[in-house]
């Protein structure tokens, strides 16, 4: 029998023969299922084709126990339901169950948060051609828009995450605001998320920007500097004189699901046709705001169009800018009824492949593109959708992902002094023994690493 494939870094915890999967399509289906840190993998060689089930742990949402009186008096099963709507059934033998404890082995490898472990792509070991890390880059992008100019300044005011915890170290605000008063206005604003720059239209300098709620309260709180914040705002757009404020926070999610595409033609539409400015939030600026510019800016902007230019979008209106994707999502959590789980990126990219299929000679790719970006929203692979914000991604990550890699080379470079010190022991032994000059010196080796 073949071998299961794995990825550089993965290896097989469980592999049990025997088991049926309840296929809803073919019926019952026998094969045997291994179980590796990263994947469940069900193979049935007897098909031509053979029949192949391979799924990352990471799409799984629970585990659950089942009956399976009809396969046997000692079969017992097991039902896996995933995140992207598919449900699997599995019925194998008593024994092989209490042998190799498959439930408990998916319990734990599809749950590695809850268990105290890592999710795999920080054992993951592929090498790849291109540093992915790098594939969106803050100012080439707002370059690319025509940043900085008389009205707009790349500012790094939020270097070290200060000003709000959950925006990306650059971002572009007025040129005429200050430091002090962006922070008067980021109290006023729920998370601290101010109305930051998105994109400018390269014509009439209308802008989307974004941001969280206004924090009125009951007695209907003001700000001043919020105030003249957003008349600056205004004032940056030469062509108008209005300031279109889209409030996204929702009174029914229904609604507000198939308000989406027409809420962002409607910010299009005011934009392009209108030349006026406008200012998106929903509550704390990362789900509907989200959805709602970057659909906007797909439809206004072509290079967002691209593959390239889809996916800076991605990198800087959701991951950048504080999309909670670990508790979206619910990465390596066993907790399936968490109230924080919810489809918003999944919502975003149906609207992408809807209009896609309007207009499929306006893009560059196309659902085969979208759905692997899916796939690996949920396959925990790569570090691309793991975490709730920039902050978390470039101030933990890098350091789990190149401890190991560290101490390797540490322990490396001191083999390589040890070596050394044996080899300038020998020498120094051999030069005693011959009785060296009193003027020959051996140069002393640093140890420190």
């Amino acid at each position: 029998m073949e071998e299961t494939p794995l990825f550089p870094g993965e290896s097989i915890k469980a592999t049990v023969k025997d088991v049926m999967y309840i296929c809803p399509f073919m019926g019952a289906v026998s094969g045997t299922l291994t179980v590796t840190d990263f994947k469940m993998y069900f193979k049935n060689v007897e098909r031509d084709p053979n029949f192949v089930l391979d799924v990352p742990l990471g799409v799984i949402s629970r585990v659950e126990k089942i009956g399976a009186q009809s396969h046997g008096d000692n079969s017992c099963g097991i039902e896996i339901v995933c995140k992207d709507m598919r449900n699997l059934r599995l019925a194998y033998k008593q024994e092989e169950q209490s042998k190799l404890g498959i439930f408990e082995n998916l319990n734990k490898l599809a749950f590695p948060l809850s268990n105290g472990q890592t999710l795999f792509a920080f054992n993951y070991k592929e090498k790849f051609p291109m540093n992915g890390w790098k594939v969106y880059d803050p100012v080439s992008e707002y370059k690319r828009q025509g940043l900085p100019n008389e009205s707009w300044k790349i500012s790094k005011v939020n270097s070290n995450y200060e000003l709000c915890d959950t925006y990306p170290a650059v971002i572009v605000v007025p040129t005429s605001v200050k430091d002090d008063d962006l922070s008067k206005v980021s109290a006023f604003r729920a998370k601290g998320r101010v109305p930051v720059l998105s994109w400018i239209h390269p014509e009439s300098q209308a802008t989307i920007t974004r941001c969280s709620q206004p924090l009125v309260g009951p007695n209907d709180k003001r700000c001043k500097e919020d105030e003249k914040y957003l008349q600056t705002i205004m004032d940056a757009n030469a062509q108008s004189h209005k300031l279109i404020i889209f409030d996204a926070r929702q009174n029914s999610v229904a609604d507000t699901n198939k308000m989406l595409l027409a809420g962002a033609v409607r910010i299009a539409d005011k934009i392009e046709s209108g030349k006026t400015s406008v200012v998106v939030h929903c509550s704390d600026g990362w789900d509907r705001t989200a959805q709602l510019t970057s659909l906007a800016m797909l439809m206004l902007d072509s290079y967002y169009r691209t593959i390239k230019g889809f996916e800076a979008l991605i990198e800087k209106e959701w991951i950048s800018f504080g999309h909670r994707f670990a508790l979206r999502v619910g990465h390596g959590n066993d907790n399936h009824a968490d109230a924080d789980r919810s489809p918003i990126f999944l919502q975003f990219i149906d609207c992408v492949w809807q209009m896609t299929r309007q207009f499929p000679s306006a893009f560059e790719f196309n659902e085969l593109f979208l759905i692997t970006i899916l796939d690996h929203l949920y396959s925990c692979l790569f570090g691309t959708f793991l975490c709730n914000c920039e902050q978390q991604r470039f101030k933990e990550m890098p350091i789990h992902q190149n401890l190991k890699e560290l101490l390797a080379i540490k322990a490396e470079l001191q083999k390589r002094v040890e070596d050394l010190q044996r080899e300038v022991a020998t020498r120094a032994s051999s030069s005693s023994e011959r009785g060296s000059s009193p003027s020959h010196s051996v140069t002393p080796v640093h140890t420190s690493v």
